[in-house]
């Protein structure tokens, strides 16, 4: 069984980065697809991007194209969210999840999820 920990959020200006990780034990995260997803208050769980297994295709929404990169590092079992130039509706908390099986965009689908971390975007 899978156990995920986000950590990294915190509070930031607009324009500030901050990198998420999401570090997994009890199964190797190289062999599941691992999505980031935030949800604001009010609002519905969003994915903002998908690695699949083994570094295969990569997603992002369009609002973060270009300003956030997900990669993994294998050895330390370890996928990371490098958040660049955030916006105020950046904001949010963020969630990773992991699948063995399902790397698309529907987040009941994953199986594993960690607790997540909030990220505050604020001037």
């Amino acid at each position: 069984q899978v156990a995920l920990v986000e950590s990294g959020g915190g509070l930031a200006q607009p324009g500030d980065s901050l990198k998420l990780s999401c570090a997994a034990s009890g199964g190797r995260l190289e062999y599941y697809a691992t999505g980031w997803f935030h949800q604001a208050p009010g609002k519905e769980r969003e994915q903002v991007s998908c690695i699949s297994r083994r570094d295969g295709p990569i997603h992002y929404i369009d609002s973060v194209m270009g300003r956030f990169t997900i990669s993994r590092d294998n050895a330390k079992n370890t996928v990371y969210l490098q958040m660049n130039d955030l916006q105020l509706e950046d904001t949010a908390k963020y969630y990773c999840a992991a699948d063995e099986n399902y790397a698309g965009t529907m987040g009941q689908r994953y199986t594993h999820w960690g607790q997540g971390t909030q990220v505050t975007v604020s001037a």
